[in-house]
């Protein structure tokens, strides 16, 4: 069987070598890094998110407080660095439900015709439903907490997900080893697993990273919007939300945690540019 999605792993097995050779996918893993290490290993060293003291509010960025604090006094490096591990857990999370839920979905949706009728009706009525508002509705309706803000999330990306699969499905199940296999009398799910399978996961691998770029972003601009997580739980966006009042007086408390979420969002989006390129072996020839 011929699965063209890891030709290029295939011509060289060494995974570190491919990494090392995609200057820009090399850029993007070490800015992510350092990132999800400070936002993981950050709140160790730095004190509570929530603790106030009214003696240094206000308090531009200095050699003690690296970006300032707020009116209530809090450290808004302290609580940039927990809003990193929101916003980096909902990003993850909402990709892994997304591409696990979008899998299934498209690999029925693709080769059996009876359910894709089906399945891609639900799929674009969610589609024509901006994922914003959508969002903004679920949360409304089951209250603001860690797991329906991902839950809301998740579920205007499912159908991206499922439309990807799909499209790869239509085409891998013509092929000559597929009809083959069919006519060799092999069960459906050997087929799906087999040989429909490995050609999905390389661009689900970079759709992935896309997914969850967005998943930030919109995590963030629901922070932002009062919707999103509770304002008890720092977050990069309902941080900047309580700092748009102050802005004028204190520009520190959006700057410092815009500029973070723009520098995530960023190397997502690099690493998944670089997994493209990588794992593409149209792209990979050219290169």
């Amino acid at each position: 069987m011929a699965d063209t999605s890891a030709l290029t792993l295939k011509e060289d097995p060494s995974i570190f070598k491919i990494i090392y050779g995609n200057k820009g996918l090399m850029t993007g893993l070490v800015i992510l890094a350092v990132l999800s290490l400070i936002a993981l290993f950050g709140p160790i060293f730095t004190e509570s998110p929530t603790s106030i003291n009214p003696m240094i509010r206000i308090k531009p960025p200095g050699a003690d407080m690296w970006f300032g604090t707020d009116p209530l006094g809090r450290d808004i490096f302290a609580r940039s660095v927990w809003g990193g591990r929101i916003s980096l857990s909902v990003g993850v999370a909402v990709a892994v439900i997304a591409v696990g839920f979008g899998l299934v979905l498209g690999l029925l949706a693709g080769y059996i015709r009876i359910l894709d009728a089906i399945i891609m009706r639900v799929m674009d009525g969610l589609m024509a439903i901006p994922g914003i508002l959508l969002a903004i509705a679920l949360i409304s309706l089951t209250g603001a907490t860690l797991f329906t803000v991902i839950v809301a999330i998740t579920i205007p990306e499912i159908p991206r997900v499922v439309r990807l699969v799909r499209s790869v499905v239509l085409t891998v199940r013509e092929e000559a080893y597929v009809e083959a296999a069919i006519a060799a009398g092999t069960k459906l799910p050997s087929i799906m697993i087999r040989h429909i399978l490995p050609n999905t996961i390389a661009p689900l691998i970079v759709q992935a990273t896309y997914v969850c770029a967005s998943a930030m972003l919109t995590e963030s601009i629901l922070g932002f919007l009062g919707a999103g997580i509770p304002p008890e739980i720092p977050s990069w966006g309902n941080i900047m939300s309580e700092g748009r009042t102050y802005f004028q007086l204190c520009p520190w408390i959006i700057f410092f945690p815009g500029v973070a979420l723009g520098v995530t969002v960023m190397s997502v989006n690099i690493v998944g540019d670089g997994l493209r390129d990588t794992l593409d072996p149209r792209i990979a020839k050219k290169m």
